[in-house]
């Protein structure tokens, strides 16, 4: 009964969450989108049957009112504007990963459980109401025993089993969506909701935050415009962390800025270079730079908070990014396309020069222009417009890249609406080529490749093959869990057809009774 129960439960648990979708509007563009295969276009009439559609679709509502793993899932979309439209997309960065707080005695009880002491030998104040309070956790503000101010992030109890549970509905619904062909195909679903389940796991694990805050805080060491608060690891813990408390005003808050005296375009121009150095020199970012995130000290020092979703990019993908990047600024669509081609982002069937006339057709129109009025994000839609055209596959590697550009272009904007992200980023960019790229640091690179290659010589001769680069600049895609289809079981497919119609039946007949007002309850 097992093979029978699973697929009937996921199904039950779409249409529920499809029937949350149509109440907000937010299955119309699946819909009527021409790329949708006909098995999603029809579960979606189903799961709207009985509904009353805004006109106005609100994608971020809608995933608000599915639950914690749909916010995150809808954050991870909201990089995906060729997936689920650029309207979407862009609803989507709207969306607020913000629930109603958990009370104080489940909160003392999960830290005294993971510490096995009584809060008080840990804490010698602790605020009872939440400074805020998230999807996975919330965050407290403390005084400790030796009577240093900090914050206190506590997992919500039972949050990883709800999040297991949703994230097994998405990996069975990814794989379903795969084997359709097609458009589908090429999207490659499953390694998205792989790379979510990844990026989800290490987020509900405080310890592995707690590292990577500490990792960011190494790198940005040498920046003085940004800072990562110190990890308290004597009060850290997989369900609970402590860092020292920020003092100091949201960088949402621009009024409050102002009349602190700070300078708008000296804070967003150091918050797009503080990103810029993560990204590119690094090649380890922090992916979640929204407003929430983000805080100003009296001196002008941006101070980030919350460390659960990072990025990292290889050092050969950050060669090819800052080209990317260097390219579209200086006009040099040629180059930019070639290094499409080297990094296999495109296949090798189609033309070099093609390609740069479709990138000219992107970036042209946004040289010389502010934000205000031609942007990063309308740069990385347009891109995602050609990808069709040209057969490219998703990178899931560089979604969390995407996003977080998208965030941080956003911030800036909103701290200086006239910046031009091509100016403030220009200067960085190609400075880290010439440093990176230029004879001195080829020469070095040389030098360094060949003492490798010595000291791998017993390798390369036991085993060549395994020790070959890759090409590309993607790394290997994650193993992908083994999911049954339910048109691969043979002569069981009937039953599934069976269960399917029943099913189907059941949601069009209930849909039909909340519609007469006969089925609705409390």
């Amino acid at each position: 009964m097992e093979s029978l129960t699973r697929p009937v439960t996921h199904i039950a648990r779409l249409l529920k969450w499809g029937r949350i979708l149509a109440r907000h509007g937010a299955l119309r563009g699946i819909e009527t989108a021409p790329q949708t295969p006909p098995g999603v276009k029809r579960l979606c009439r189903i799961a709207r049957l009985g509904t009353i559609q805004p006109k106005i679709p609100d994608y971020a509502a809608a995933f608000q009112a599915i639950g914690p793993a749909a916010v995150k899932l809808g954050q991870t979309l909201a990089t995906r504007p060729d997936l689920v439209g650029e309207e979407a997309a862009h609803n989507l960065l709207t969306l607020q990963d913000a629930l109603a707080p958990v009370g104080f005695e489940r909160i003392r009880q999960e830290i005294e459980a993971t510490f096995e002491v009584p809060l008080e030998s840990l804490y010698s104040e602790f605020d009872p109401e939440p400074v805020g309070s998230a999807s996975i956790a919330q965050v407290h503000r403390a005084v400790t025993t030796e009577g240093r101010k900090v914050a206190v992030k506590v997992r919500r109890p039972g949050i990883d089993k709800q999040f297991a549970r949703d994230i097994d509905t998405y990996e069975w619904a990814a794989a379903h969506l795969e084997a359709l062909g097609g458009e589908a195909t090429r999207l490659r679903p499953r390694e998205v909701i792989a790379n979510f389940r990844r990026w989800t796991l290490r987020e509900l694990d405080l310890r592995r935050e707690a590292a990577s805050a500490s990792e960011l805080a190494d790198a940005m060491v040498g920046v003085p415009t940004y800072e990562v608060p110190a990890i308290d690891w004597d009060r850290t813990a997989s369900r609970v962390m402590t860092l020292d408390w920020i003092d100091g005003i949201k960088i949402s808050h621009r009024d409050q800025l102002i009349a602190a005296g700070h300078d708008m375009e000296k804070l967003s121009a150091n918050l797009v270079n503080a990103f810029l150095r993560q990204a590119i020199a690094e090649g380890f970012f922090h992916a979640d730079m929204h407003q929430g995130n983000l805080f100003v000290k009296a001196d002008g020092t941006i101070a980030a908070v919350d460390f659960g979703i990072m990025g990292r990019i290889n050092r050969q993908a950050r060669y090819w990014l800052a080209e990317i990047l260097y390219g579209l600024t200086t006009g040099n669509y040629r180059r930019v396309a070639e290094i499409h081609f080297e990094a296999q982002y495109v296949p090798d069937y189609h033309s070099v020069e093609e390609f740069a006339t479709a990138l000219r057709a992107v970036g042209e129109p946004m040289r010389g222009k502010p934000v205000s009025e031609l942007s990063v994000g309308q740069m990385l839609d347009g891109l995602f417009a050609i990808t069709r055209d040209f057969d490219m596959q998703t990178q899931p590697h560089l979604l969390l890249l995407q996003k977080t550009m998208v965030m941080v272009e956003g911030v800036a904007t909103m701290l200086n609406p006239k910046i031009n992200m091509w100016d403030v980023s220009g200067p960085f960019v190609s400075a880290w080529i010439r440093d990176e790229l230029g004879p001195e640091a080829a020469l070095a690179d040389g030098l360094r490749e060949q003492g490798k290659t010595l000291a791998l010589i017993p390798d390369i001769i036991r085993r060549l093959d395994a020790q070959l680069p890759r090409k590309g600049a993607a790394p290997p895609a994650p193993p992908l869990p083994e999911i049954p289809l339910m048109w691969d079981k043979g002569e069981k497919r009937r039953w599934w057809r069976y269960a399917l119609t029943a099913l189907a039946g059941a949601a069009a007949g209930a849909a039909a009774l909340w519609t007469l007002g006969i089925g609705q309850v409390a």
